[in-house]
């Protein structure tokens, strides 16, 4: 497909509701970036994480400007990304939420960094800080992996879709 040739006029400005549903309709799972601060655990949720290197393997996440908790995270230069289940949607909302006491009630462990594993999670990434890149109101932050694993059986993704949680669950296969 060829995009439509270049206009000379400016593009109208993007209505932020407008583009909220429209990107809605694209699912993503839900993680859990958890660290240590002053030797007790911090964490929020995340929406936009993903791969993006296989070597070096590094993993990166997108965090609102506005977030008070990861530039608390952020000086220790480690942080856990947990894949979460969606037996942990009350987790997830938990960590979403302002002001909270996210870790009461949660189980953890130390990542090698000591960072954080969150019991029940479906994987964990432990990384190193690389970078860390100013994009719009958000910033795009980048991590090595240093560690991971991950549940051998576990219940499907938490995953967020036109602004709802849901799970997710495989097509049947048909044929050989």
């Amino acid at each position: 497909m060829v995009p439509p040739a270049a206009s000379s006029s400016p593009s109208p400005p993007i209505d932020g509701e407008v583009f909220r549903r429209v990107l809605s309709r694209f699912p993503t799972g839900v993680v859990a970036v958890t660290g240590v601060v002053d030797g007790e655990a911090a964490g929020f949720a995340v929406g936009s994480f993903m791969s993006v290197s296989l070597d070096p393997p590094l993993v990166a996440f997108g965090v609102a400007r506005s977030s008070s908790t990861w530039p608390r995270i952020r000086p220790s230069g480690s942080f856990c990304v947990n894949v979460l289940s969606e037996e942990q949607e009350a987790l997830c909302r938990t960590f979403a939420a302002k002001g909270s006491d996210r870790f009461r009630d949660v189980d953890w462990v130390p990542a090698p960094t000591g960072s954080p594993i969150i019991h029940g999670c479906l994987a964990w990434i432990d990384c190193e800080l690389t970078d860390q890149h100013r994009a719009g109101d958000h910033d795009l932050v980048v991590g090595q992996v240093r560690d991971l694993g991950a549940r051998d059986t576990s219940p499907g993704p938490l995953l967020f879709f036109a602004r709802q949680f849901g799970g997710f669950r495989p097509l049947a296969r048909t044929g050989a």
